[in-house]
């Protein structure tokens, strides 16, 4: 069945998740901790779909900013990611007060975030200096 224009996938679905960060620039994908599909850029993890290290099956873990972890614990369905609150990551559950499209925004934020820590002759290499570069429309 095709999607309908505009509107943005379940990320919870495991192929929609896999399509949809595959999509971004430089991403692979492993399975690692069980059965849980995880994205990274670099070497790197910027997001895990499933089981993962939490044990949710039905979950989505991700990087984000210090500013979007704090307005994020305060979403219902959205918690600190287990081992990983730390570093900044939540886990959000499939029924949070989040839409698909905000998922889909904080999942390409939590790439470009990672990303930008790659060393700069890796970020050359995978071709991501464009997209890690300041921003001015960004604080």
């Amino acid at each position: 069945m095709a999607r309908k224009a505009g509107r943005a996938p379940n990320l919870f679905r495991r192929d929609t998740f896999e399509a949809f960060v595959l999509g971004l620039k430089a991403t692979t994908l492993v399975y690692q901790w069980g059965d849980a599909a995880v994205a990274k850029v670099g070497g790197k993890i910027f997001a895990i779909q499933g089981g993962g290290v939490s044990g949710d099956p039905a979950g989505l873990s991700f990087k984000c900013s210090e500013l979007a972890f704090e307005m994020l614990l305060e979403v219902g369905g959205v918690r600190p990611a287990p081992y990983l609150a730390r570093a900044k990551w939540v886990a959000v559950a499939e029924d949070a007060s989040l839409s698909p499209t905000e998922i889909s925004a904080y999942l390409a934020e939590a790439h470009r975030l990672v990303a930008m820590r790659l060393p700069r002759r890796l970020k050359a290499e995978l071709d991501l200096i464009e997209l890690t570069a300041p921003r001015p429309d960004r604080f």
